[in-house]
């Protein structure tokens, strides 16, 4: 049987050490085409670049990825996603990959990840999809105890396939590869961040600001991935990308427009 073909991206820049490993991960697994932002674009949500033009240049980042295909594009990760379907690929992938992201995508963060949006970029094409990110924001993260657990999660996805309009989002504790105690499907807990802004001045006078906060779990539940990630779980939460509230349609409907 032909490997299934598949695509990885990140949103922390194509030579960042997560998506290094990703990329070793997967060639276990199939035949794989890389297009990754060429910069660090976190917390970019679902952008995607109207005003100005996009980029891709045709590289080989390390040794071990000789032989894989590899674009760093300028765009953000949804761009990254959309120009390898329409441009760069000759067939759609088996699989979307994104990651490893270098920091926690749980609960109310996937909001904000630009790991999740190009993985839900997919999503929205009919590719099963996949996030990955690790709690660790250190560039120099140590990603080698949960490959193992990345592997099977993939293989398993291309085994049974995604539920339609779903993507995962895969969150790893920040534990060695013997504290982990194995693989959790959750929902997303109910969270926020309580946001304040740094407000100083610059050498000329003007006022600048730097955006900080402390996140407030709202959430006690047993079933959550912050929870898991608590206790030494991988988290798997599938995430829909129908953002219908469902609930409230027939409420909607009984006012008087």
């Amino acid at each position: 049987m032909a490997k299934p073909l598949i695509l990885v991206t990140n949103d922390d820049g194509i030579t960042a050490p997560g998506v290094r490993t990703l990329i070793h991960i997967m060639k276990k697994i199939g035949d794989v085409i890389v297009v990754a932002p060429d910069s660090p674009q976190s917390g970019m949500g679902h952008a995607i670049t109207l005003d100005s033009t996009l980029y891709a240049e045709k590289l080989t980042i390390d040794e071990e990825s000789e032989g894989i295909v590899e674009y760093s594009c300028s765009g953000t990760p949804a761009d990254c996603v959309k120009l390898a379907l329409q441009e760069l690929m000759e067939r759609k992938p088996d699989i979307c990959v994104s990651g490893i992201n270098h920091g926690s995508n749980s609960s109310i963060n996937v909001i904000y990840s630009g790991t999740m949006s190009a993985a839900i970029e997919a999503g929205i094409e009919g590719i099963p999809a996949i996030g990955f990110s690790l709690c660790d924001y250190k560039w120099e993260a140590d990603f080698s105890q949960a490959k193992q657990f990345m592997q099977t999660i993939v293989e398993q996805a291309l085994q049974h396939g995604i539920p339609k309009g779903t993507v995962l989002n895969v969150n790893i504790p920040k534990l060695t590869k013997d504290e982990l105690k194995g693989i959790k499907v959750c929902r997303q807990a109910r969270a926020n961040w309580k946001e304040k802004f740094d407000k100083r001045k610059n050498p000329m006078g003007k006022d600048y600001y730097w955006l900080t906060g402390e996140f407030e779990l709202l959430d006690q539940g047993e079933d959550t991935d912050e929870w898991a990630l608590a206790n030494g779980y991988i988290s798997v939460v599938p995430t829909q990308f129908d953002l219908t509230a469902h609930h409230a349609v027939q409420e909607l409907n009984s006012w008087n427009f």
